[in-house]
């Protein structure tokens, strides 16, 4: 048998700088031209099961299909099945946990979840599914949810002990809507302006030189006051409406704004009162 030393060199060179199937031929090269305990010492060496090894020089001896095919590590039907095949309904379980718990800007369809990978393993285990967060991951991915940047989410008191409840309701509700072909409305007072000649962020096209001159100030004008846009956003028929108003931002002017509204979708896509 040739000196061991240099085979053991030779492999640990050559090994790392090979795929799987070319690793494969390689150890079955190297066994074969042992002789009798081939197998048995180049798996020692290389760490290689006797069984890829075998395999490898199974293939050098009557090829398959994936022995010329660099495109395939290992014949059709090799390999892990996907965890969507050996545990059907993951899938629809992710997404029944995550469904109340979706955050993000209504007018934008592609959802994000703060709940954590560590979380939804736990749960998915609790139900009898048996999978890691690497491949929770991969499935959110696949789900079309994003992880997303810092939102404003944080806040100063501790949270109501039945705000997941609430929430949960307020989903349930939607949903019923929906069927029933009932209006969903995201609702919203927006940033308060000032009224007056104020700078504003943004450039529009003026002739060289002759830029509009406004106010060095920022300052209120107590005569004209602030300026309150409040948004009402029909989630599902994409439909968007602002009533800007001058007075507080109350209950009554949610309520005016709500029925401004009405009037307007009543005439463009025939909502009734009822």
């Amino acid at each position: 048998m040739e000196n061991i030393s240099g085979l053991i060199e030779r492999i640990d060179l050559i090994m790392k700088l090979l795929d799987e199937k070319e690793r494969r031929l390689l150890l079955g090269v190297e066994a074969k031209s042992l002789g009798y305990g081939g197998i048995k010492l180049v798996s020692e060496i290389s760490g290689v099961s006797v069984k890829t090894i075998s395999r490898g020089i199974k293939e050098l001896q009557t090829p398959n299909e994936t022995t010329f095919d660099n495109t395939r590590q290992r014949k059709k039907g090799g390999g892990r099945k996907r965890i969507e095949e050996t545990q059907s309904g993951i899938k629809e379980s992710i997404e029944e946990m995550l469904e109340g718990y979706i955050k993000g800007d209504p007018e934008n369809f592609l959802l994000w979840t703060s709940k954590s990978l560590r979380h939804l393993e736990t749960a998915l285990r609790e139900k009898g599914f048996v999978v890691d967060h690497s491949t929770i991951s991969r499935l959110l991915k696949e789900m079309d949810y994003r992880l997303q940047v810092n939102r404003k989410n944080v806040a100063l008191k501790e949270s109501h002990l039945d705000r997941d409840a609430q929430f949960e309701y307020i989903n349930e509700t939607v949903k019923l809507f929906i069927q029933k072909g009932a209006p969903v409305l995201s609702v919203d007072a927006k940033k308060k302006e000032n009224i007056g000649n104020f700078k504003n962020n943004g450039r529009e096209y003026h002739k060289k030189d002759n830029a509009p001159q406004v106010l060095d100030h920022d300052f209120p004008i107590k005569e004209l006051g602030k300026a309150t846009p409040y948004g009402i956003y029909d989630i599902f028929r994409n439909h968007g409406f602002v009533n800007v108003g001058v007075s507080s931002d109350t209950a009554e002017f949610a309520v005016e704004s709500l029925r401004k509204w009405q009037k307007i979708a009543t005439c463009a896509i025939g909502f009734s009162r009822s």
